[in-house]
């Protein structure tokens, strides 16, 4: 007799999905004669998503439907490995809460948006890009800036920024305590977050700083390109109940990234950006003009914001650039 369960996508890997089961869903399995060794199993997909261009994502809830026989054929001929080809499938992709492009994930809670003080030196605009889509998609943006031991002032400069703009934001380095970011997640244990950022900005390496056991693969900056090294190949979630008790939670390494594309991806429109900027909302609606744009209009309440340093500049800098970006651009009807 076949089952139905509701698992979780954890890991997607050419086209074989490592998934986990509930407590509740597990028993249901154990009663059925199955005992495997452990609540994450590895599955295929029905050909369906494929054809409908629908791709499954690490973060995915899921139903999977699982013949009992088959799995236990198959660990009767195959020790303990279950084989992936048979005996379960994922047969349904439950409504999404919200999904990213990059990284490529699904329900998230939050994000620590990682990037380094130097080595290589930060691109502010691709963090607030990171920071925008995350705030579009209701998704917490969380601030990590690493290597802050090889230059510690421009760290601070960087922090006060976000700091000023009202986000939670958190100092790294070679010699640093990690125990004030270790309580935050700690205390955010029953949330899916997912750390991401540029390549070679030192992901990999934080979370093993903080997760020992995880034993992620590091890497470094290439002296030639300065730019980082990809390290972490797929997106994976980590089970938080593995390092805090009582946790329900997730947490994610992603591949690293150069580039977050306005023109080939509709993250969001024109009319969207400036409701992704958090710094802005006390302004809106108290500038000369209901059309404002806020790049140059006289009266505007935002521009004067950034005048008084009530805004960082840098962050309007980011805004100016996102708005000459999406001003002219069409629509490529791939909103995510």
């Amino acid at each position: 007799m076949e089952l139905k369960l509701n698992a979780k996508v954890i890991k997607c890997v050419g086209g074989i999905f490592a998934i986990r089961l509930g407590n509740p869903e597990l028993e249901q399995l154990r009663a059925s004669g199955v005992e495997p060794e452990s609540d994450i199993l590895y599955c295929k997909a029905r050909g369906v998503f494929r054809h409908e261009r629908i791709t499954l994502l690490a973060g995915d809830n899921v139903v999977v439907r699982i013949d009992p026989r088959l799995l236990i054929a198959s660990e009767s001929e195959q020790g303990s490995e279950f084989d992936a080809s048979a005996g379960i499938m994922i047969d349904e992709i439950l409504p999404r809460r919200n999904e990213l492009i990059r990284p490529p994930m699904a329900n998230l809670d939050q994000i620590f948006c990682v990037f380094a003080a130097a080595k290589p030196e930060p691109a502010l605009i691709t963090v607030d890009k990171l920071v925008t889509i995350a705030e579009y998609k209701q998704i917490e943006p969380v601030i990590v800036i690493t290597k802050a031991d090889l230059a510690p002032d421009a760290a601070e400069r960087y922090a006060d920024i976000y700091r000023r703009g009202g986000f939670s934001v958190f100092v790294c380095g070679i010699g640093s305590d990690c125990g004030e970011l270790e309580r935050f997640v700690c205390e955010k244990s029953d949330l899916t977050s997912v750390f991401a950022g540029a390549s070679g900005v030192g992901k990999s390496t934080l979370m093993n700083r903080l997760f020992p056991s995880l034993h992620l693969t590091t890497g470094e900056v290439s002296p030639k390109t300065l730019h980082g090294r990809h390290t972490t190949r797929h997106s994976e979630l980590y089970p938080l109940d593995r390092y805090f008790e009582g946790a329900v939670g997730y947490i994610a390494d992603t591949p690293g990234f150069g580039m977050l594309d306005f023109v080939r991806f509709d993250f969001y429109t024109k009319d969207d950006l400036v409701y992704v900027f958090r710094e802005f909302e006390p302004y809106l609606g108290h500038c000369r003009y209901t059309k404002c744009t806020h790049t140059k209009e006289e009266g505007c309440a935002i521009l004067e914001a950034v005048r008084e340093g009530k805004i960082p500049r840098e962050r309007h800098d980011s805004y100016l650039e996102f708005y000459a970006e999406l001003k002219n651009k069409r629509s490529y009807g791939n909103t995510k």
